[in-house]
């Protein structure tokens, strides 16, 4: 197809600083229609992408060629089946689903529909994480052994809605948010995940899903991940600690896209992707360190890659199987947290 027309569930956070702007920068994508029933909404996406408004998904399917999933977490599972009964490829923000059968159960529909289902699992194409990828295949760490990892915040007053006040059926939660980001990058450096115990609590008042959550991770050959997710972090430790027989990386800050596509920046736009020197990270040891230059990031790669698979038939950019295998742990920690013991995972 020369043109795929894409159609966008939802037009909150999620779709208005990610997907639209990234959807809009790809060569060959079209933003043809948002879901949204807020006037001021319907008026942005107008006069921003040239979008049609319209009231809900069963409005959406006729007018597009790709389904994106953008709605709250409760919604992604019965919206994406919708989406691919209706024969649209999809889309769907992270996370895939709330436990692992029902992202399994979407995969498997995928696969008898033969249709595209990929996973907005963007915090791959974050900078530092493409530099630590790379410093691995590089062998300048040696052998990895354990990989320290945290997304934390200082937020001692809740915002509010439902990924704070909703409870277990709303989806929401650090674990599902932030946590989906910090297991994916861990499976993808470090590989399958034999046993995990966690600790999540709620310690803000006023919120009821969780705020504070550590996981511990012991891979299949023997590696270790920490992972951390905080929104009641007062001073923030360093986004990553990676430790390996022959050097350690260590690198402080977030990854500068999120921050440039809230103020309104493009992928297009100069620089959009580059860390500021003063946010390189270090390797070496402790006789001897050097700064490294972070990898530009590239959350637009994500869909440079789905407009590829659909027009060659080219894998897509996040295989649904491997979200399967993360929410596997999610849910492990979970119930580790609860029963405050390690859960092995076969």
């Amino acid at each position: 197809m020369s043109e795929i027309r894409v159609g966008l569930v939802g037009y909150g956070t999620a779709g208005a600083v990610f997907h639209a702007p990234l959807i809009h920068a790809t060569p060959g994508l079209n933003l043809a229609a948002v879901v949204t029933r807020d006037p001021d909404r319907a008026a942005e996406v107008a006069e921003k992408y040239g979008a049609t408004a319209v009231k809900d998904a069963d409005e959406l399917w006729p007018r597009c060629d790709l389904a994106v999933i953008a709605s709250p977490n409760r919604t992604h599972v019965p919206l994406a089946t919708a989406a691919l009964n209706a024969g649209r490829p999809v889309v769907v923000d992270k996370p895939l689903a709330r436990t692992a059968q029902e992202a399994r159960d979407l995969v498997d529909l995928a696969t008898k529909k033969r249709l595209m289902l990929t996973v907005f699992q963007n915090r791959r194409w974050d900078g530092d994480f493409l530099t630590l990828r790379r410093l691995v295949a590089e062998g300048a760490l040696g052998d990895v052994y354990r990989l320290e990892s945290r997304f934390e915040r200082w937020r001692p007053v809740p915002k509010g809605g439902w990924r704070e006040s909703g409870g277990e059926d709303e989806v929401g939660g650090l674990l599902y948010d932030l946590g989906s980001h910090l297991v994916d990058q861990a499976l993808q450096l470090l590989g399958p995940v034999r046993e995990v115990y966690a600790e999540s609590d709620v310690r803000r008042e006023g919120v009821s899903s969780d705020d504070d959550s550590f996981l511990a991770l012991t891979h299949a050959n023997g590696a270790r991940s920490h992972l951390w997710a905080n929104a009641l972090a007062a001073q923030l430790g360093p986004r990553f600690r990676v430790l390996g027989s022959a050097a350690a990386y260590v690198k402080h800050g977030l990854d500068v896209q999120e921050e440039r596509l809230r103020a309104g920046a493009t992928p297009h736009d100069p620089g959009f992707g580059a860390d500021p020197e003063e946010q390189w990270g270090t390797l070496g040891t402790i006789d001897s360190v050097e700064r490294v230059r972070t990898e530009p990031g590239s959350y637009l790669d994500f869909y440079q890659a789905v407009a590829a698979s659909l027009s060659t038939g080219s894998a897509p950019p996040v295989d649904p199987r491997d979200v399967v295998d993360a929410l596997t742990v999610i849910e492990a920690a979970r119930r580790s947290a609860t029963e405050h013991t390690v859960i092995r995972i076969h």
